[in-house]
């Protein structure tokens, strides 16, 4: 544990994390985004608290998402998958209706680092981040690649106490409900 600068309240260095894929034909064995997403998260310190692949129906990704929101164990849901533009990707409008703060920084920064990697290709990209419930809420494309891109670049280094001048974790005692407050 360590404090947060303006409240002294403690914060913890690790979060606990839910991953869940979206998508109709990976399984445990070959989700490889999910994989990478996790296992650079407990490099990190970080503890997965649950992980699941979820097909690319709306209703399951918004009861998914919504579970995850709701465990006061989970400070931040990663999502992978269905954000491009093609009829099956609804993970943006799953999310839709749980968020209570867009965070469009997070879908603005992750285009442009993409826009180094693949070009222009990247505007088909949704990903993207809310506030939903006292929990950071985050969605990238399936791509490996794409993956590693909005880890290492953005969400670990915001995951990590010490990123200064300010992270995520610092600010998650001011950010949750009254009733998600851990006790």
């Amino acid at each position: 544990m360590t404090e947060s600068a303006e409240s002294n309240t403690p914060v913890p260095v690790g979060v606990g994390v839910a991953v869940l894929t979206v998508s109709d034909t990976r399984t445990h064995e070959t989700d490889t985004s999910g994989e990478a997403i996790s296992s650079r998260l407990v490099a990190a310190g970080h503890t997965v608290v649950a992980r699941s692949i979820v097909t690319d129906d709306q209703r399951l990704i918004t009861a998914a998402l919504r579970a995850y929101i709701d465990d006061a164990s989970i400070d931040v849901v990663i999502a992978t998958g269905g954000t491009g533009v093609t009829a099956r990707d609804v993970t943006p409008e799953a999310l839709a209706p749980l968020v209570d703060k867009p965070i469009p920084g997070f879908g603005e920064l992750f285009r442009w680092l993409s826009y180094e990697q693949i070009g222009t290709s990247t505007i088909q990209s949704r990903a993207e981040a809310a506030l939903c419930g006292g929990t950071y809420v985050f969605l990238l494309p399936g791509s490996p690649r794409a993956v590693a891109l909005a880890m290492d670049r953005i969400l670990l280094p915001q995951l990590d106490i010490r990123h200064r001048p300010c992270n995520f974790v610092e600010l998650l005692p001011r950010i949750r409900t009254p009733s998600r407050t851990p006790t």
